[in-house]
């Protein structure tokens, strides 16, 4: 499995959880660019990861050619679709070579974002993988675009493409180390997703095969929804049986009263209808708290969790202060924790919300971390 950290680790820090996740065994981590990839390099060596327990990075989402010196460097591992990425790296490793350069050719199998298409493209590319000795094609992947979709036939024709690639790859002699597809949803997705066909179809080759976890690391997962007029299983789904790694707090600024009539934050959106007791906190949408949690008096949207108690969102969420109904609770003062994602309110609460995935909610988290 390759344990991605991609996005600063969704949002959780990738400096924190790539050691972390090394110390439990991953070799192989997933990165968005060479810049990450350097990055983490830093954090496993500053945690003390000895340079023989460092893992394989996978650099996500292609390179530039300003990128080739850095990932050569740093011994990152580049996912190309194009003769030309190679190109830059091959001049970027003029002289210095002592190894071939390994590479993990992606291949777009529907998708149509990033990868080489099948047929003619990837003859091309395969052809001139094979008379440059100097690239090692270590690894071949593809990426499904609606693996949270059980008996998906966007699904189905994806593996049927990739399935056909792997052919073409064996008609050029090129037989690659890792052979691998499949976020998270498509692990959950079980045999409808990915594990089912992977291994013996990396096993043809010679090949290992890998998937490739991401937001279920952090304890979050897509749901699993049926393909219009499926009548399988879902199986048995981890999903329930995910904890959310993160907790995010901020601590109350100040508390005060307000009478009936009142009109709090931006606009006067929220009209007090009785006498309110508020608690500010040092939270807004430039730390990742989103807009859409705001309230108004007739629409009650988020919330937080003061000594296990919901606190609702009172008025819009501004850059940096929300303000939130302590009427009824025990005593809360200043310092006091608030729990802004954690135990009670999660990052699906979140997106439910504001209309967007869980993902979008953990890249958007702007506040500083630390490892419990």
């Amino acid at each position: 499995m390759l344990a991605v950290v991609k996005a600063n680790g969704y949002g959780h820090g990738a400096a924190l959880c790539a050691p972390e996740l090394v110390r439990t065994g991953a070799e192989w981590l997933g990165v968005t660019d060479a810049v990450e990839g350097a990055c983490v390099r830093k954090a496993l060596s500053e945690a003390g990861v000895r340079a023989a327990q460092q893992p394989r990075i996978l650099v996500m989402s292609g390179s530039l050619e300003e990128d080739a010196a850095t990932l050569l460097k740093e011994d990152l591992t580049p996912v190309v679709a194009t003769i030309q990425q190679m190109e830059w790296m091959l001049e970027a490793a003029r002289g210095r070579l002592i190894q071939p350069l390994r590479v993990h050719l992606e291949i777009d199998t529907g998708m149509s974002r990033q990868g080489v298409t099948t047929g003619a493209p990837l003859d091309d590319l395969l052809e001139w993988i094979r008379l440059h000795p100097d690239i090692s094609l270590d690894g071949v992947m593809t990426h499904f675009a609606s693996a949270e979709i059980a008996g998906s036939h966007q699904s189905m024709e994806q593996r049927v493409r990739f399935e056909r690639a792997i052919e073409q790859l064996a008609g050029y002699g090129l037989r690659p180390a890792w052979l691998h597809a499949g976020n998270s949803s498509a692990i959950d997705n079980g045999a409808e997703g990915t594990l089912a066909w992977l291994r013996p179809l990396a096993r043809s080759l010679g090949a290992k095969a890998m998937v490739r976890s991401g937001l279920a690391l952090y304890g979050y997962a897509l749901e699993i929804e049926p393909e219009p007029g499926y009548s399988g299983s879902l199986g048995a789904l981890v999903r329930p049986r995910l904890e959310p790694v993160m907790t995010w707090k901020a601590r109350v600024l100040e508390v005060h009263e307000i009478a009936a009539g009142e009109r709090v934050g931006y606009n006067g959106t929220f009209l007090a209808e009785r006498a309110m007791r508020l608690a500010l906190l040092p939270v807004g949408y430039a730390d990742g708290l989103r807009r859409e949690l705001s309230s108004t008096a007739d629409t009650t949207r988020g919330w937080v969790m003061i000594s296990g108690r919901r606190a609702p969102i009172v008025g819009r969420v501004s850059m940096n202060l929300t303000v939130v109904d302590v009427t009824g609770h025990d005593r809360v003062e200043p310092k006091d924790e608030a729990v802004v994602l954690g135990e009670g309110v999660t990052a699906e609460d979140h997106a439910r919300i504001a209309g967007t995935i869980s993902y979008e909610i953990l890249c958007g988290i702007k506040v500083p971390r630390r490892l419990v």
